[in-house]
């Protein structure tokens, strides 16, 4: 790792092979926290190249639980989290309400890193209980719609660097890689990232990977359609700029999104919404991120029938229906 640093630290770019052959000794153990660090604190100065990206992603696919659900062709809707902002957990009521909707959704997730209450938090906090058993995941993609793969328990190799990532406390390359490396390596993804640089790569390894996809980011620093200023949207037919009245809603402000200080709070916001008791911000946020998911399945749907779609899962109690058939299956 010395010998790694040094040249990193003088401004050198590893190959493919070289980062996924590092990524495989962190996951084996082979460092220690003080060298992890070190090794995490170079990507905080400079971006990560697009090479050592997908060398990141390879190693750690190889060392993932693998799972099949290609039968179901789900959709994995997520943030890349370190946007800083603690929002309310849109993703996962999106999730909910796609599902809903009559589409198959397979979500990788995980604690907060850096907000209060990430994906897994909020689940957990209603008694869900992660598994890896296949049966399940397959059982509530059937029943309810939604699966959930908790990252950890798919992703073991991410332990040695779990309590590195919580100490630093801020985003780190580990949040890049989380949407790329679900064991389900899904063909649908609805991916929101905190900069428009990320995006760019994101979108190239997408291309590479030939996924269909969904990348977005506001411009004000959401890794999602937040509603509170102009997004960028990129897909597999081109990119453009949409501002909140461009997508069929009202411009919002970003005290409405905030997700509270506990993770209580941030599971009442998200109980809320799948009871249509949410502020209308609230309910909007999760509606065009919804939208957006369902249209990446068949991008010649207009926006404005997806988010009627959106609309009709959470109006007619779907939505929460599919909540409590995975809680039911999850225990």
């Amino acid at each position: 790792m010395k010998n790694i640093l040094n040249r990193l630290f003088e401004h050198q770019t590893l190959s493919r092979g070289e980062a996924a052959e590092i990524l495989t000794n962190i996951g084996a153990g082979t460092y220690n926290d003080v060298e992890i660090t070190a090794f995490i604190s170079v990507f905080l100065m400079r971006s990560i190249e697009l090479e050592e990206l997908i060398g990141f992603r390879n190693a750690l696919l190889n060392m993932a639980e693998q799972v099949d659900l290609h039968e179901f062709k789900p959709i994995d809707i997520v943030g890349t989290g370190g946007d800083g902002k603690n929002t309310f957990n849109i993703s996962t009521c999106s999730c909910f309400t796609v599902a809903g909707a009559g589409y198959k959704v397979a979500k990788h997730g995980n604690y907060g890193a850096t907000s209060v209450s990430g994906s897994s938090n909020v689940l957990e906090y209603y008694g869900a209980k992660f598994t890896t058993n296949h049966d399940v995941l397959k059982t509530s993609l059937e029943k309810s719609g939604f699966a959930y793969l908790h990252a950890p328990l798919f992703n073991p190799a991410m332990k040695n660097v779990a309590s590195v990532r919580k100490n630093i406390g801020v985003r780190t390359f580990f949040n890049v890689l989380g949407p790329l490396i679900s064991p389900v390596k899904p063909q649908y993804q609805c991916l929101g990232v905190y900069n428009l640089k990320m995006l760019r790569l994101y979108m190239l390894i997408n291309q590479k990977i030939g996924t269909q996809y969904t990348l977005v980011h506001s411009l004000d620093g959401y890794d999602e359609i937040s509603l509170t200023d102009t997004t960028k949207i990129v897909n597999n037919g081109g990119e453009f700029l949409a501002t909140p009245q461009d997508l069929g809603f009202a411009k919002i402000e970003q005290s409405e999104l905030y997700g509270g200080e506990t993770i209580a709070e941030a599971a009442k916001i998200f109980m809320n919404v799948l009871e249509n008791k949410a502020t209308p911000a609230q309910r909007n946020a999760v509606l065009i991120n919804s939208a957006v998911s369902i249209q990446t399945y068949d991008f010649s749907k207009s926006l404005a029938h997806c988010i009627a779609e959106a609309e009709e899962s959470l109006a007619s109690g779907r939505a929460k229906q599919a909540f409590m058939k995975f809680f039911e299956i999850y225990q």
